[in-house]
């Protein structure tokens, strides 16, 4: 079988105004590159169930961001996350690509997937936008898998260099999740430290300080292939940014694009004998369109080559 890419022509709808870092060309440069493998599956994102929204954000959070989008022009939802009047159609689509990618490996369509999408959603928490995020793309996909699919132990890994604050409350007291994210420690959000554990020993944070270079970080990324082996999900989720390169002028961490390859070639081979192969990978940061084309060519490529 082969991999999906699911992705939205409404993502480039999503407007954020001259000289934003999480800009429409995101996608685009990803998807032109993509358009060179000729074994992917194209797919487009399906409708979020009502309840799934509701599993994973607190209703009055999700009636006042569906009241927020603006007719005309920009509006900010904090410092840093803006939406237009495209960008309702983008949100929601981005968290339906999860939908889509789950039933595609459920339905055995394809075997994995990678969602290329934007916005973004790792910095959104239950009862609030933030950092370029509007829902917990990673969290509707977790609880998807519990309530359709009855999975037991999803493991999200999230190897942004920012950490995930949004996935780590939308999963703090989840039991049938793992939340394991690598990150630039200290910078935004804030957290991330080794104390934050979930409330159920649920989570593993890592956090590195600026300047870590690909083996420092292989290193590090020992301790998530040794969680990831005791833990034994049955189904992975991949946080997917791509921020850690070393060109990204967002952070400061100095990975190539060909680490990203081996970051999912490592997590893969440790977890494929209890999942199956069923991973699921949706799109967060990477704000240099080349470093962020590059390595997530590199991503899918691994992604495609497992067995």
């Amino acid at each position: 079988m082969k991999t999906a890419i699911v992705t939205s022509d409404t993502s480039e709808n999503h407007l954020t105004g001259d000289g934003h870092p999480e800009q429409p060309k995101r996608v685009r440069s990803i998807i032109n590159v993509l358009k060179k493998k000729k074994d992917l599956i194209w797919e487009k994102p399906s409708i979020v169930p009502e309840k799934i929204l509701k599993l994973t954000h607190t209703e009055d959070y999700i009636q006042n961001l569906k009241n927020s989008f603006p007719q005309k022009g920009i509006k900010f939802l904090d410092g840093d996350t803006v939406v237009s009047p495209g960008s309702k159609e983008a949100v929601f689509d981005a968290a339906g690509s999860t939908i889509r990618a789950i039933d595609g490996i459920e339905n055995k369509r394809f075997k994995n997937a990678f969602c290329v999408v934007r916005p973004p959603g790792h910095h959104a928490e239950k009862n609030k936008a933030m950092g370029f995020c509007c829902l917990s793309n990673a969290g509707i996909a977790t609880n998807y898998l519990i309530d359709k699919y009855n999975y037991k132990k999803i493991a999200c890994v999230d190897f942004d260099v920012h950490w995930g604050n949004g996935n780590y409350n939308v999963l703090y007291d989840n039991k049938r999740s793992l939340y394991i994210s690598t990150h630039q420690y200290p910078f935004y959000p804030g957290g991330g430290t080794e104390n934050d554990k979930g409330k159920y020993n649920n989570s593993l944070n890592i956090p590195l300080p600026a300047g870590t270079n690909s083996e420092q970080y292989f290193n590090a990324y020992d301790r998530v292939i040794d969680r990831l082996i005791d833990y034994k999900p049955d189904f992975l989720i991949f946080s997917a940014g791509f921020d850690a390169h070393k060109n990204d002028p967002l952070a400061q961490f100095e990975l190539s694009s060909e680490d990203f390859y081996e970051i999912t070639k490592r997590t893969l081979k440790a977890t494929n004998k209890f999942t199956n192969g069923k991973v699921l990978s949706v799109l967060e940061g990477g704000y240099d369109l080349n470093a962020l084309a590059e390595s997530a060519f590199n991503h899918v490529k691994a992604l495609s080559e497992t067995e």
